[in-house]
């Protein structure tokens, strides 16, 4: 199995940057190979601009068509190429962060928003009255599998379905299904650990025996079952669900998970 690690914490010290480096030791001592894109240490640029485009770049800058033009002339920037490269190289990749403002931090989000170049991971496939296009489900990035590694400095109460940030699943719901499902990847049920502004170094260990042990089993785990786009569950070109699909008294994005 090879593996790719984003990794997105800005010091080496902390549980993020630990979860990562156990991450390498463990899956290469399994006989892995894995590559990991420490993106603090890189220095990644975040913000897309027309320099990402050279000669594509278009004014007014469009972002979109702009990007799969240079994409599809083989003349985006060296960093996004190599990273776009590492991807297809992957079987799995895992995304090492903490939640930040119930999001991902502002590098990895650029991260996204450089390399899910316009023909890389989306616009791509046939556009119809019968499909809208490969994805959720189908595209460049099928046929791998993505984990989310998530370090949350509240208590998880805070996140249960009544508590007042809402449930992890919803919160993790746009980069679950809008940013990886949506170019193909299956998505895993995330690995989350609450309450690490105040964890004890004696909770470690425990911590890194259950790191251990999903990072093992990342072949063998059933991912999130969210409903293909092109197989049935959707009207097209509408891309509404379509009637008596909806599981009994499940609302909002719940909707797209089957059963």
């Amino acid at each position: 199995m090879k593996t790719l690690i984003v990794h997105a914490h800005p010091e080496p010290k902390s549980l993020n940057s630990s979860l990562k480096d156990l991450a390498v030791s463990t899956l290469e001592g399994a006989g892995h190979e894995v590559r990991v894109s420490d993106l603090y240490a890189m220095k990644w640029k975040a913000v897309v601009d027309a320099a990402d485009y050279g000669p594509h770049a278009s004014s007014p800058l469009r972002v979109a068509r702009d990007s799969g033009r240079a994409f599809e002339a083989g003349e985006l920037t060296p960093d996004v190429r190599a990273e776009q490269e590492k991807l297809l190289w992957a079987d799995v990749i895992i995304f090492q962060f903490p939640l930040w403002w119930y999001s991902m931090p502002a590098i990895l989000k650029g991260w996204v928003d450089r390399v899910f170049t316009y023909r890389f991971a989306y616009g791509v496939g046939e556009h119809s009255d019968t499909k809208y296009g490969e994805r959720f489900g189908e595209g460049t990035l099928a046929g791998r599998r993505a984990l989310l590694s998530v370090t949350v400095g509240g208590p998880e109460s805070h996140y249960a379905a009544r508590g007042i940030n809402g449930p992890m699943e919803d919160l993790l719901f746009p980069i679950h299904h809008g940013i990886l499902f949506y170019p193909g990847i299956e998505v895993l049920p995330p690995f989350v650990l609450h309450g690490t502004d105040r964890m004890p170094e004696e909770d470690y260990p425990a911590v890194a025996k259950a790191w251990e042990e999903r990072l093992l089993t990342l072949e063998s785990t059933e991912p999130i079952a969210f409903r293909r786009q092109n197989f049935g569950d959707y009207e097209i070109p509408s891309l509404h669900l379509k009637e008596g699909l909806e599981p009994a008294g499940r609302t909002g994005f719940g909707l797209h998970v089957r059963g």
